[in-house]
């Protein structure tokens, strides 16, 4: 007979906008679960596209964070999620501290607002590259695109761990449209060693940008938001010499409105970067895996 196992856990929606939408994310405190497939099947029975486990016992507590592919190097919308649930938990009004996840340590911080809980935490550096191959390649064709949708100035690949493409479409239009070959793509990535795709349009008027992250190879074919993502494109746009700021808005395409705010910094050792985000509606669930 299988066995049964039984978790509680908390789902939470990260990164909302206007006090809405957000990326579903299930958060288990204080892991115990003994497998990775355990964790992986958490993800799929609770519907949501990534969980965090957090092991609070150690210090600064460690963060896991897994879809229902495997594990992921880091997740940025779920360090938000596993910080406000954190906090919320503890009832207290902020929290400065660190968090662990593989072998980085990243400062964190967690406010209590009216009705949801801002999280800001430090990316680290984000090394950025060219993209290897020529416009016409084979991921424009698996994303569905033309080689006049998108700014091939701006085709980079950015990675704060895991490397990522960062591709801009012409408008938003352009961004709307799109209709990916999921399994093209996620071929493709996996060639290519990319956790997936973002694709993104700036705002002629200084504004939010808009985008959208793909990432098949992982389990996930359109993300509702990711972060980590928009803080690669504040470190793009700050090392072309514009603004070091951007507030991103992301799953409008999806029916979750989210939105992502990321700082971009030269120093020393590169580009770091800070992202930030609201999460909001905490709910208790208990879900049996077997």
């Amino acid at each position: 007979m299988a066995r049964v196992v039984a978790r509680h856990l908390i789902a939470v929606d990260a990164c909302t906008r206007d006090g809405r939408g957000g990326s579903p994310t299930a958060v288990v405190i204080d892991d115990s679960i003994r497998t990775d497939d355990e964790r992986r099947a958490v993800a799929a029975t609770a519907r949501t596209s990534h969980t965090a486990f957090v092991d609070s016992s150690a210090a600064p507590p460690r963060v896991r964070f897994f879809t229902t592919e495997g594990e992921l190097r880091n997740c940025g919308h779920g360090t938000i999620a596993a910080q406000a649930v954190l906090l919320h938990r503890a009832g207290g009004s902020q929290h400065h501290g660190h968090q662990r996840t593989g072998n980085r340590t990243l400062a964190v911080t967690a406010t209590r607002r009216h009705d949801s809980i801002e999280v800001w935490f430090e990316q680290g550096v984000i090394a950025l590259r060219d993209h290897a191959e020529p416009a016409r390649g084979a991921i424009l064709a698996a994303l569905g695109l033309a080689p006049d949708d998108i700014v091939a100035d701006d085709l980079r690949v950015a990675s704060p761990g895991t490397p990522r493409l960062l591709l801009r479409v012409r408008d938003r239009r352009t961004l709307s449209a799109m209709r990916p070959d999921f399994a093209r793509l996620a071929a493709e990535c996996r060639r290519l060693g990319y956790l997936g795709c973002f694709t993104y349009a700036l705002s002629p008027t200084a504004g939010p940008a808009t985008a959208r992250m793909f990432a098949p190879a992982i389990g996930v074919d359109e993300d509702t938001v990711n972060a980590n993502s928009a803080g690669c494109l504040a470190a793009h746009l700050l090392d072309t010499s514009r603004t070091g700021q951007i507030e991103v808005h992301q799953g409008d395409a999806l029916g979750r409105p989210s939105s992502v705010f990321a700082t971009a910094t030269h120093t020393e050792d590169g580009i770091v970067t800070r992202i930030g985000g609201l999460a909001a509606h905490f709910q208790v669930l208990l879900l049996h895996l077997g």
